[in-house]
């Protein structure tokens, strides 16, 4: 019988975290590799080309991204989109491309047999994205989706962002102070 601490019953967790857990723990069989080197997943109908990197190695990335820069209503292929340029750097260039493949090789020994993306809760793959937080590979990636993950104008909409007002005669006249979740 479960023991009851402080005459509060266990509570359960809400259809929010159960949905959002879930989903953590598919993403590792959400996304397969084709066997031409692509990501394709068959939850969200979306298919990624690899060229330089390991696909795994991209998958990998994605997972990071998204635990980087948490946003549970954007979907997996915007998070996608966002890792591609470290497929393009790394095949512009071979030390860029050593680079992301040995980082995510240290950060999958460091996840151990089941690799990063094998770990099910985000919070323990952002404790070891924080034991590899001062490294070039993960600043890389960092620093590289600001622009690869917000730049997107069809998330826009998500975070209540119209694009750029100069054209449209600037915000004071737009309702610039309309944002509802700021």
């Amino acid at each position: 019988m479960p023991e009851h601490h402080g005459g509060h019953a266990p509570q359960s967790p809400s259809r929010r975290l159960f949905l959002r857990r879930s989903s953590e723990v598919a993403f590792a069989t959400a996304i397969a590799v084709s066997a031409g080197g692509a990501l394709i997943s068959a939850t969200e109908a979306w298919g990624l080309e690899v060229e330089a990197l390991r696909p795994e190695t991209m998958k990998t990335l994605i997972l990071m991204s998204r635990d980087i820069y948490p946003h549970d209503r954007i979907a997996d292929r915007y998070y996608a989109i966002a890792a591609k340029p470290f497929d393009a750097k790394a095949a512009a260039d071979p030390a860029q491309k050593e680079m992301f493949e040995t980082g995510v090789a240290e950060l999958n020994a460091l996840a151990g047999p089941g690799r990063y993306v094998g770990v099910g809760w985000e919070a323990d793959r952002v404790a070891l994205l924080q034991k590899i937080s001062g490294q070039p590979m993960f600043e890389t990636v960092r620093a590289t989706l600001v622009v690869s993950l917000y730049n997107q104008k069809e998330i826009w909409p998500i975070f209540g962002y119209e694009g750029e007002s100069f054209s449209k005669g600037g915000y004071i006249h737009r309702g610039f102070d309309d944002l509802d979740w700021l």
